[in-house]
């Protein structure tokens, strides 16, 4: 569907680089392999393919450490391919004495960085695990047995390869065979503490919509909040459903002016109140998701809620979500993707012709879960 240089996008993998094959020995395994995972939430969730591949080449009584911050530790304890998750208390740190004793006593023979820290590389260096693989990035490669040169991104530019598959392509120089599309099963969440009344309540509702209208990495990524709104208020119309909007606790104001003026006994502003367990509960539960590029886009896809998102600034093709029921609403003006935080013009031109009208028209064209 186009008009002019608007158009509907299927999220597609793509092609995965190929690098020179490294063959693991028997007794380089150890017991398993250690993870450094990405620090933001959309990362961590695009490395998911990576990691359940890199479960099922594991030999036997080995096992899949995740080491990542503290924040995003229950997205992985929830994977049933991962054996174990060591919280980091500082991820923009060296790690502390327990971290790196923790790490010391799992005892991997392999570890890979899916972020491009020299720290990090250097921390389990002196955490003495043997093999470390990652991205060719900040003068690391020499702490590093293989590393791995990707392409630079192109400003103004539709970037091959997705961010998966960069992180799938170290996985398979490793040997681990290539992903199949299916997203993996999460293990039941457990929610420490008792549920709120509210948040209960919440999820007894049918047909929820789920709302997030915020992106940490700035406002030239944000689709206008009163597009967000009229989209609920035709939810609320048009299915008699129910909107909850989502973010951090830094975007509640965004989700307020998301629900401005509807039905209060049809919203909820659930921005800056939910753990990461409960977040993943609300998305399980939504019917559909309407997202702007962020971690609630990239989580709720591997959740297996179908959605929309509208791309302004940044890179349908590098970071879409990981799931083709969703569709990805984009105008590739000339400048777009920029890839910055605030809009240079301060007009946000490629959102002009991503109206509300032209979302819920493609909304209607998508399968309620």
């Amino acid at each position: 569907m186009m008009s002019g240089n608007r158009c509907v996008m299927i999220p597609e993998f793509g092609d995965v680089p190929g690098f020179e094959p490294f063959r693991i020995e028997k007794k380089d395994w150890h017991d398993g392999i250690l993870v450094r995972s990405p620090n933001w939430l959309g990362d961590a969730v695009m490395s998911i393919p990576a990691l359940v591949q890199l479960h099922s080449l594991l030999p036997e009584f080995c096992g899949l450490f995740v080491l990542c911050p503290k924040g995003i530790a229950p997205l992985f304890r929830a994977l049933p391919c991962v054996d174990r998750v060591v919280p980091l208390s500082d991820p923009h740190s060296f790690l502390s004495a327990g971290e790196r004793l923790t790490v010391k006593r799992l005892q991997p023979g392999i570890g890979i960085l899916f972020n491009n820290s020299f720290r990090d590389a250097l921390s389990l260096k002196l955490a003495r695990v043997p093999m470390l693989f990652g991205a060719k990035a900040r003068n690391r490669s020499w702490l590093l047995k293989r590393s791995y040169a990707f392409p630079k991104r192109i400003t103004a530019a539709l970037n091959r390869p997705h961010q998966a598959a960069k992180y799938m392509a170290i996985a398979e120089a490793l040997g681990a065979a290539p992903w199949d599309g299916h997203l993996p099963e999460f293990r039941d969440l457990v929610i420490r503490e008792e549920l709120s009344p509210e948040l209960d309540a919440l999820l007894r509702k049918e047909r929820i919509l789920a709302l997030a209208g915020g992106a940490a990495y700035g406002a030239a990524k944000r689709w206008p909040a009163p597009s967000f709104g009229s989209v609920a208020d035709r939810w609320i119309r048009e299915k008699d459903g129910f909107v909850v909007a989502l973010g951090s606790k830094s975007e509640r104001a965004i989700a307020d002016e998301i629900l401005a003026g509807l039905p209060e006994d049809r919203v909820m502003n659930a921005a800056g109140s939910t753990s990461l367990e409960e977040l993943m509960l609300i998305l399980k539960h939504s019917s559909m998701c309407v997202a702007n590029d962020s971690g609630v886009m990239h989580l709720a896809a591997v959740l297996g809620v179908p959605g929309v998102a509208p791309f302004g600034s940044t890179d349908p093709v590098a970071t879409s979500p990981l799931s083709r029921k969703w569709r990805i609403v984009f105008d590739k003006i000339e400048c777009a993707p920029c890839f910055r935080r605030v809009c240079p013009k301060g007009t946000k031109e490629c959102f002009d012709s991503l109206t509300p009208e032209f979302v819920w028209d493609v909304m209607k064209d998508i399968p309620l879960s």
